[in-house]
């Protein structure tokens, strides 16, 4: 696969992120996205193998998030997102569940990641309720040395509430991860990173270090089903 290609393609749709020019450059655009499916086929085969049975079946298309922006969450002009991304999960890429994630981007912007981004707020519910209940389990998976050998930053507390969560205290011992909106892990990768051979083995292992912290979402939020 030749993922620099990817990234020389998402460089120039950076710098020109109008209709006009993706209309005539469509064949470059299918070709940088049919390099990106053989990187996502690859991940998806090894991962449903070795990390997540649930992902059987699912084929890239059912994975991979579309180059066209969404209104819902659009805050420029620019009709096309500068990534192309994929969200590893069962049921594919809007499922409810905690899953992998994985997202090409020139610059250095280049990020896998893992977890739940923004859980409906049951599912978060859930979440909060299982940290509380059951909190040497959360500690456990968040502090993993393997975990953080993957992913150095731990936990994104980006998204939080600035205030305790109806229900709970604001002296609770583990109030700060319980304020989170996000239950997320990630890291980014440079350009160099992403060319080298190994990038896809180096992802996997990532990923399966955030196996145990990705289980433990998924036990949570379908706890009371």
């Amino acid at each position: 696969m030749n993922l620099p290609l990817v990234l020389d393609f998402l460089r120039q749709l950076a710098a020109n992120n109008n209709k006009a020019w993706m209309d005539a450059h469509r064949a470059d655009y299918h070709q940088a996205r049919a390099e990106y499916t053989t990187l996502v086929a690859s991940l998806l085969r090894d991962a449903s193998a070795s990390l997540e049975p649930g992902l059987r079946g699912l084929t890239p298309s059912d994975v991979m998030f579309r180059i066209n922006k969404n209104d819902r969450f659009q805050q420029s002009d620019e009709p096309y997102k500068r990534h192309m991304g994929a969200g590893l999960k069962p049921g594919g890429r809007h499922s409810p569940w905690a899953g992998y994630f994985i997202a090409l981007e020139p610059g250095g912007e280049t990020y896998i990641g893992a977890g739940r981004w923004m859980p409906e707020p049951q599912q978060l519910a859930r979440i909060r309720q299982e940290i509380h209940y059951n909190a040497p389990a959360f500690h456990a998976v968040r502090q993993d040395t393997r975990l953080l050998r993957h992913f150095p930053l731990g936990l994104d507390t980006s998204q939080s509430l600035k205030t305790a969560p109806k229900g709970y205290d604001r002296t609770d011992p583990d109030i700060e991860w319980l304020k989170l909106k996000s239950y997320f892990v990630w890291q980014s990768f440079s350009d160099a990173e992403v060319a080298r051979p190994d990038f896809t083995t180096r992802v996997l292992e990532a990923w399966q270090a955030a196996k145990p912290f990705v289980d433990f979402l998924n036990e949570a939020m379908k706890a009371e089903e």
